[in-house]
């Protein structure tokens, strides 16, 4: 289970952070930075994805309760400018400084950090390791599935409310049916591809190449 070992190098206060979404063909990536508290710590902290939709939300709301917290989202238009790699960068920028306070030491999950003033760490599978970067990825995990299910409720041929976003068989599927929405991401090749039968019929794009 993930501890405090990392943290407790420091005096000053350490923010945990972590991303979700940059897999999905649709929808923004979401990170978030935490800084836990001295006491009153929520227990069951873990890598979000060893936990389900339920004790996410309990978790989510307890540290937003108890914790310092910060979100970042860049929208899919903004990842298609960017390329996801940088646009998952600003978004950790922006989580952390969506604090809203100086922080000692920011604790990264990942192997690579953003080009930022703050010293730093990268700590591969952090989630697992480290408690203020588990309790990152669930916030960003639970606010982004819950931004996932709202646009669901205005694109429902997609299956959001099930898949958030994923490349799963039904998205593809109603990706080829019903072509991108505004909110796929337009960089990714499934939805490049899902867009070329819209602009000229299949036979049509065929005798042009």
């Amino acid at each position: 289970m993930p501890g405090l070992k990392h943290e407790r190098l420091y005096a000053g206060p350490v923010a945990g952070v972590d991303e979700a979404g940059r897999g999905p063909l649709a929808g923004p990536v979401v990170a978030a930075a935490v800084i836990l508290p001295a006491k009153g710590i929520p227990r069951g902290l873990n890598d979000s994805k060893q936990l389900s939709a339920a004790t996410r939300k309990t978790l989510c709301e307890r540290l937003h309760g108890c914790a310092g917290v910060g979100v970042g989202i860049v929208e899919a238009d903004e990842i298609d400018r960017l390329n996801i790699y940088w646009a998952t960068m600003k978004a950790m920028t922006l989580a952390v400084e969506a604090l809203g306070c100086s922080v000692e030491h920011v604790l990264v999950d990942g192997n690579r950090l953003p080009r930022w003033s703050y010293t730093a760490t990268a700590i591969v599978g952090g989630d697992a390791i480290s408690a203020s970067i588990a309790a990152a990825s669930i916030v960003a995990k639970h606010t982004r599935d819950t931004i996932m299910i709202a646009h669901a409720a205005a694109h429902p041929q997609y299956g959001w409310h099930s898949n958030k976003g994923y490349g799963c068989a039904q998205h593809l599927r109603a990706l080829r049916e019903h072509g991108p929405s505004p909110l796929h991401r337009r960089s990714f090749a499934p939805v490049a591809q899902a867009e070329l039968p819209l602009s000229m019929p299949a036979e049509s794009f065929a005798s042009h190449h």
